[in-house]
């Protein structure tokens, strides 16, 4: 038994590579080097790390609401270079915006039975509250570093960070760049409530 999972989600060619057919900006990019860090302590720590990816048939019928992306086995659908898994990383593969849709996570995390799920990935306001959602749903406890997510758009990234905070009892935390080592993490000092009700009046 681990006490604590990494997910992370939808580091795709498709959403991260200026080349992919719904590139998230050069903003998500931002969230690579912090991704790489959290895999490579959680790595170190013996906790486990699982990727969820998008790999869509390629008549999907999401592909009626965004254009055609990460259809199974395409370059879109690979996990970025920056983020290779390694030996011990799970791909666990998804085709909608929940990681739980179609696959066997939730099995996994039973037979993992962390204490804290964190989160990491694109994008804020959809496939990682999505997952969020799902993972209160079976009682885990969420955590999410908010320099590890990213969203296309400011205020629904801020959105979705306030209601999973709100909703689902995320914990959003703050945690040190790369070259600060580990163990170095607070809480968020975002304004979450005031996001929330905003976007709510």
């Amino acid at each position: 038994m681990s006490s604590r999972v990494l997910l992370v989600i939808d580091l795709l060619n498709d959403f991260l590579d200026r080349k992919g057919a719904l590139y998230c900006g050069a903003g998500a990019r931002k969230i690579i080097p912090v991704i790489r860090s959290l895999v490579d302590d959680f790595t170190r720590a013996g906790d486990p790390v699982i990727y969820l990816r998008d790999a869509h048939a390629p008549r999907d019928k999401e592909f009626e609401l965004f254009p055609p992306h990460a259809v199974k086995g395409s370059w879109g659908s690979e996990i970025i270079p920056e983020l290779e898994p390694g030996e011990t990383a799970l791909v666990v593969d998804k085709t909608r915006f929940s990681g739980f849709f179609g696959n066997n996570l939730s099995e996994l995390l039973a037979g993992i039975g962390p204490e804290e799920v964190w989160l990491s990935g694109v994008l804020t306001s959809i496939c990682v509250m999505d997952t969020a959602g799902d993972l209160r749903n079976r009682d885990y406890s969420v955590v999410i570093p908010v320099e590890a997510v990213a969203d296309i758009d400011s205020r629904s990234h801020q959105f979705a960070l306030a209601r999973m905070e709100k909703v689902y009892g995320a914990r959003l935390i703050t945690v040190a760049g790369p070259a600060e080592g580990r163990g170095k993490a607070g809480a968020h000092k975002g304004s979450v409530d005031e996001t929330l009700g905003e976007v709510l009046t």
